[in-house]
């Protein structure tokens, strides 16, 4: 019976872009909310770097994944809070310094 279970559950890839699609299409998701967050500069350090990786698409995977489904403009606005949260936390300069060292690997 568990096994039945796990094969009902398991999705495919497509699916839960489906899925995450019909999340996406919720009247209200475009609302604005304010969000006070309090974090380390190292965790803003490191947001920063997941957002911008996890947006960095290989060409062989852009028709795959839950991404493929986000406008660009939600991918552009995601890029750019990033770097706001940056701005804010007084890393940019630092954050370029870091990148910079990462290109003489």
């Amino acid at each position: 019976m568990l096994n039945d279970l796990k094969r009902v559950i398991m999705l495919t890839t497509n699916d839960v872009a489906k899925v995450y699609d019909t999340i996406l299409s919720i009247p209200g998701m475009n609302d604005t909310v304010k969000i006070d967050l309090r974090i380390s500069r190292k965790n803003v350090l490191l947001l920063n770097h997941v957002i911008e990786r996890g947006l960095v698409v290989k060409d062989d995977e852009k028709n795959d994944g839950l991404l493929s489904n986000v406008p660009e403009e939600n991918l552009v606005e995601l890029k750019s809070i990033a770097g706001q949260y940056l701005e804010k936390a007084g890393l940019i300069e630092l954050k370029e310094k870091l990148n910079e060292l990462g290109k003489g690997k």
